[in-house]
């Protein structure tokens, strides 16, 4: 039994680091990005979908279309808070809250995705950072869903789940670095 003060390996979990070298890859578009109205309309005409980013998942709520699984982290890319109020809708199915590191995709995050995913949807909570979310969504969602994130500055990407976007992220995340991380708990 480990010390007092002394933490315990099995608070220990894994997590998939970006290295800086991935960063440009990471940054790329996979999907049409949409802005404006159009996003609006696209948005409007999904069928199953979840979304990763407090903009993109208040947007889609306000235009009366949730979709099944809503990430957020109550941070935007230009500071404008977005009230938990806005996402109250989802939280009513269910709310998980994780904590991820920025930087990095821990498997904490990707199990409670699959989770929500298997149980009906709803809120996941981060405390931390949300944006590698979408790949966990790619990889979770079933193939003809979408996946929408939002691109600060120029709009909403949409990236449809099939084979190869599936493909695409278990490429993507087998580039990254695999760590242990103590999350505190």
């Amino acid at each position: 039994m480990p010390r007092a003060g002394t933490r315990s390996a099995s608070s220990e979990e894994r997590a998939w680091a970006v290295p800086e070298s991935l960063r440009p890859t990471l940054a790329e578009k996979y999907g049409p990005v949409y802005s404006g109205a159009a996003s609006d309309r696209r948005i409007r005409a999904l069928g199953l979908f979840a979304s990763c980013g407090d903009r993109v998942t208040a947007r889609a709520l306000e235009l009366d279309h949730p979709p099944l699984l809503g990430i957020v982290d109550y941070k935007t890319r230009r500071n404008d808070p977005v009230a938990a109020d806005a996402f109250r809708l989802l939280a009513a199915r269910r709310v998980v809250r994780v904590k991820n590191p920025a930087g990095l995709l821990t498997e904490r995050l990707r199990s409670a995705v699959k989770a929500l995913v298997r149980e009906g949807g709803g809120l996941l909570e981060v405390d931390g950072e949300e944006d590698l979310g979408a790949l966990a969504l790619v990889e979770s969602l079933p193939a003809g869903a979408t996946v929408i994130y939002g691109i600060p500055g120029e709009g909403v990407s949409f990236v449809r789940v099939d084979a190869v976007s599936k493909e695409h992220v278990r490429h993507l995340i087998g580039l990254m670095e695999l760590r242990r991380v103590d999350l505190g708990d």
